[in-house]
């Protein structure tokens, strides 16, 4: 395996230099291709180094897993920070595992808004961020599943019917540009950014063909068709959320008939 293990980085360090020479002589399809090339051997490289390392340890005592380094709700604001836009705790796990090598399962997340609410009430705004609720752009409700941070703009926070899509589109592009460079983009960050990929006309046909500038062009040029309508319904109802109070602003109301009798004009 160490022999194997030697063989990969050789070709990994042989490829990463015909790759830049090819790209300095502006040949951009060989550079494509051996971009490709470099990905499949990294991707067998990290294969190889995990049967190499075996499972993770175990403490000692009662041979439980190690705890991770921070708590659930700073981890998902990790993750809510790198993407930018509301998440459904299925992608912040899935992010969060992915590419900060975190041990967050969806079951962790269940309570967590909840218990983010009731700290904001018994001490407002006691904490610097607080993990609170995506708000419907109609009903100004929590929208159903969906995680924000507090220190987001309220335009930022706010979903429209075009905004799952566009939140979609602007998460692929966060990961594909995480995973131009070489040394992030591990197995599981690759096949993260695949699940998006196979869902974006244009993204990639095959995982093994895949790359981040390929996925990141195809979403980029499909959030233009979006983007601009999202933007515009969202700062509408933005313009509605700044009328309640700063718990209802944080969590959403549950007056469904509140916000229509607060609208403009």
């Amino acid at each position: 395996m160490a022999d194997s293990m030697d063989a990969l980085e050789q070709r990994i360090d042989d490829l990463r230099a015909e790759v830049r020479r090819s790209a300095m002589a502006g040949d951009r399809a060989r550079a494509n291709r051996l971009r490709s090339e470099l990905r499949k051997v990294e991707a067998e490289w990290d294969a190889n180094l995990a049967a190499l390392a075996g499972p993770e340890p175990l403490e000692d005592a009662g041979m439980a897993p190690t705890a991770p380094l921070l708590p659930v709700r700073e981890q998902v604001h990790q993750a809510l920070t790198f993407l930018t836009v509301p998440a459904a705790p299925k992608l912040i796990v899935a992010l969060h595992n992915a590419l900060f090598a975190g041990t967050l399962a969806s079951g962790q997340l269940t309570s967590l808004r909840r218990d983010e609410e009731r700290s904001f009430k018994t001490n407002r705004h006691g904490r610097p961020y607080y993990i609170c609720a995506a708000l419907t752009a109609d009903r100004l409700s929590p929208a159903r599943g969906l995680l924000a941070v507090s220190t987001w703009s309220m335009e930022a926070r706010v979903v429209g019917p075009l905004s799952p899509r566009v939140h979609f589109l602007k998460a692929a592009i966060r990961v594909a540009e995480h995973l131009r460079q070489p040394e992030w983009a591990t197995l599981p960050a690759r096949r993260l950014l695949w699940e998006f990929a196979a869902n974006i006309p244009g993204g990639a046909r095959t995982f093994e063909s895949m790359t981040p500038d390929a996925v990141q062009h195809a979403a980029r040029t499909e959030l233009e068709v979006h983007e601009d309508a999202d933007r515009s319904h969202r700062e509408a109802a933005a313009r509605r959320v700044i009328k309640l109070d700063d718990l209802q602003q944080m969590f959403g109301t549950t007056l469904g008939l509140a916000p229509a009798t607060m609208g403009e004009g």
